[in-house]
């Protein structure tokens, strides 16, 4: 098996205009989210300590379901936008510590959308801050997304409504979408 060439990611990333809310354009299918899963988006805000607070959100059949968590420079003397991110699972009864990689692979000047991976390129993200994207900046971050070698047939684009979700819905307060999710329901 080839070598895969180690991922370029973004370079000087302003971590507090990345602030704010990211909606889900695409992803690829993970166990950590339900299959059917819509309106998914990220809301991040950074901490005093230069932590960032993580609230990952979805709806599954009408339901809320999200996994709060925070992020952190891999190595804070490097200028490269490679995070960590950590979750406790379940969602429920948080007591498993989670950690995983998130590298911004792509940003525009304007920090309106995002291309996210991670070193085993397992896991991508499409991330913009409306719930969509127009066709010519998705094809070119799937483009991206391939020449970082990404297998970008996997990819699955999230159903997003206009406008969406107030900010609290039903919440899923028994953790099943993470149940359903963990089993690949």
């Amino acid at each position: 098996m080839a070598t895969k060439k180690e991922m370029e990611v973004v370079k000087g990333l302003d971590l507090k205009r990345y602030m704010g809310r990211w909606y889900e354009i695409a992803s690829f299918p993970s166990r950590f989210q339900p299959k059917n899963g819509v309106n998914t988006r990220a809301t991040y805000t950074l901490n005093e300590d230069g932590t960032v607070h993580v609230l990952n959100e979805t709806w599954n059949d009408g339901k809320r379901g999200y996994i709060e968590g925070s992020a952190y420079k891999a190595d804070p003397n490097s200028d490269e936008a490679k995070l960590k991110v950590k979750f406790y699972v379940p969602p429920f009864l948080p007591i498993i510590p989670v950690v995983g990689d998130y590298w911004v692979l792509s940003l525009d000047e304007d920090y309106q959308y995002a291309l996210i991976g991670q070193p085993s390129r397992k896991y991508l993200w499409i991330l913009c801050r409306k719930t969509h994207m127009e066709d010519e900046i998705y094809n070119q971050l799937v483009e991206k997304a391939k020449e970082e070698g990404y297998d970008v047939e996997k990819l699955h684009k999230t159903p997003q409504t206009d406008p969406p979700p107030e900010e609290e819905g039903p919440k899923d307060t028994k953790g099943i979408w993470w149940f359903k999710s963990i089993l690949g329901m």
